[in-house]
C-alpha cells in the first residue's frame, strides 16, 4: 500500500491532477508564502560628503583634491581592505626612487626567474632566462598590471619578493601609510595583505608629486611585449577621462580602481573597491569623477602676500600692521560656497609694538553649511618697531588729550 500510494502521489504531480491532501498542503504553503514577502537586500551605506550623503556601490570609497588634500567622499576609507593589483603603486613607487637616485637604470636588464615565469594572474608574459629592460618592466607593471613583471623587478632589487615587501613596510612608514602591510610585490590574495582607501590615494598622489617623470607611464592605453599587445586595465585611461594611476580584482577585494584627472588647472585622486564586476567598476568610477568636479571647485582665498586687513599698532613707529597669511591660500568649497560660507578675521587690538615679521596675531575662520570648517593663522607682514622715548610720550599725551 505504501508503494502504491507513493505512486498514486507522483502520478498526480506529474498530471496536474490534485490529490486531497495535497492539495490543502500546497494552498497552505502558497498562502504563507503571500503572507511573508522576501526581505529585502541590506541597503548600502552612503559616503559621507561636505554636500550631504552619496550612495555608491563601491565598498570602501574616497575621493580626495590633489592641491588641497581636502577629502569630497569618504566611505570607510581608514579601514584596512584587500588592495590587490592597487599594491603595485607601492612597487612602482620604490621602482621610481631607485631611478631617480641614479642606482636603477631605464636600459638596465633584469634576469626573469623561475619563480616569475610561473607567476599567475595578470601577465606580460615574460620568459624564463631571459633579461628584460626595467622600462619595459614598468610598462608591463602599470600598463598590463603584469604580476610577473612585478616580481621580475622585486627580485632584482631586493634578492627575493619577501625581502622586496620588507622595504616596501619601510617606505610605507615614512609615507605615513598607517593601515597599510605588504606581504609581497603583486597584491596576491595573502593573509595580512591590506591597505586603506586613504593610503593609496597618499601614495598615488606622492607618485604624481615626487615622480612625474615616470608618472606618464599611467596614461599609456597599450603596451606591446613579446609580440603580444595588452590594453591599460583602467578604464576611465581608455576613455581618456584619467591620466593614471591603477585597477585591481580578488575575490576578496571585489573590483576596484585608484583613478586621477585634470580638468582646468584641477586634479582629483579617486580610489574605489568592492565593486561587483568590470562593468560597476567602470560606471561607478565615471560617475563619481563627474560628481567631485561637477559639486567642487579650488578658490584662492588670498595670495601670500595680499593684506588681508590692518591692525592698530599702540606706541609703534608705524600706525599699523598689515596681516597676512604667508602663503597662498587655495581651498577646495562646494560649487555654491559664496552663498553659503562665513569668513571672519580675529585678532586682538591694539597691538603693543615692537611687533616682528612673521609672529602669530590671529587668524582666517572659515565655516558654513556644506562648507568645510577651517582655521588658518594670521601672520604680521612687518616689522613694527617701538618708538623712542620722546614719541611714546607725545602718542600718550595725543592719546589722552585727543581720546582714543
Amino acid at each position: 500500500m505504501l508503494n502504491r500510494r507513493h505512486f498514486l502521489l507522483s502520478s498526480a504531480l506529474l498530471c496536474n491532477i490534485a490529490v486531497p491532501a495535497l492539495a490543502a498542503q500546497t494552498k497552505r504553503a502558497a498562502k504563507a508564502a503571500a503572507k511573508t514577502p522576501p526581505e529585502p537586500p541590506e541597503p548600502s551605506t552612503p559616503a559621507q560628503t561636505p554636500v550631504g550623503p552619496v550612495d555608491t556601490a563601491a565598498r570602501w570609497a574616497l575621493i580626495i583634491d590633489y592641491t588641497t588634500g581636502a577629502t569630497l567622499l569618504d566611505k570607510d576609507a581608514d579601514v584596512p581592505m584587500t588592495p590587490s593589483s592597487m599594491t603595485k603603486l607601492m612597487t612602482a613607487y620604490i621602482v621610481y626612487g631607485l631611478l631617480k637616485s641614479g642606482r636603477l637604470k631605464l636600459d638596465q636588464e633584469l634576469p626573469v626567474s623561475e619563480r616569475a615565469w610561473r607567476m599567475g594572474g595578470s601577465k606580460m608574459f615574460v620568459q624564463i632566462g631571459t633579461q628584460v629592460k626595467v622600462e619595459d618592466l614598468i610598462r608591463g607593471m602599470i600598463v598590463q598590471s603584469g604580476n610577473d613583471a612585478c616580481i621580475v623587478l622585486a627580485e632584482g632589487i631586493s634578492g627575493s619578493e619577501e625581502q622586496f615587501a620588507d622595504l616596501m613596510n619601510q617606505k610605507a612608514k615614512q609615507l605615513g601609510l598607517t593601515q597599510s602591510h605588504f606581504v609581497n610585490a603583486t597584491g596576491w590574495p595573502a593573509p595580512g595583505h591590506v591597505m586603506s582607501a586613504r593610503d593609496i590615494a597618499t601614495l598615488a598622489r606622492r607618485i604624481i608629486q615626487d615622480f612625474p617623470e615616470y608618472y606618464k607611464y599611467d596614461s599609456e592605453k597599450t603596451f606591446t611585449y613579446n609580440n603580444i599587445t595588452q590594453g591599460n586595465r583602467n578604464p576611465l585611461v581608455q576613455k581618456g577621462l584619467a591620466d593614471g594611476l591603477k585597477t585591481g580584482h580578488t575575490d576578496d577585494g571585489g573590483y576596484g580602481l585608484v583613478a586621477s584627472a585634470e580638468r582646468n588647472g584641477r586634479r582629483i585622486i579617486m580610489v574605489l573597491n568592492g565593486m561587483s564586476s568590470m562593468h560597476q567598476r567602470s560606471e561607478e568610477s565615471e560617475r563619481l569623477l563627474e560628481w567631485a568636479f561637477r559639486e567642487f571647485e579650488d578658490v584662492t582665498l588670498f595670495a601670500a602676500g595680499d593684506t588681508i586687513e590692518s591692525v592698530p599698532v599702540w606706541l609703534g613707529v608705524a600706525p599699523t600692521v598689515p596681516l597676512v597669511g604667508g602663503r597662498d591660500l587655495v581651498v577646495t568649497m562646494p560649487r555654491n560656497w559664496r552663498s553659503k560660507a562665513k569668513i571672519t578675521v580675529s585678532y586682538q587690538a591694539p597691538l603693543r609694538a615692537p611687533v616682528m615679521r612673521g609672529s602669530p596675531l590671529g587668524k582666517l575662520t572659515v565655516d558654513g553649511d556644506g562648507v568645510p570648517q577651517m582655521a588658518v593663522p594670521l601672520l604680521a607682514g612687518a616689522d613694527v618697531p617701538r618708538l623712542g622715548l620722546p614719541g611714546r610720550a607725545i602718542a600718550v599725551l595725543t592719546h589722552y588729550v585727543v581720546g582714543g
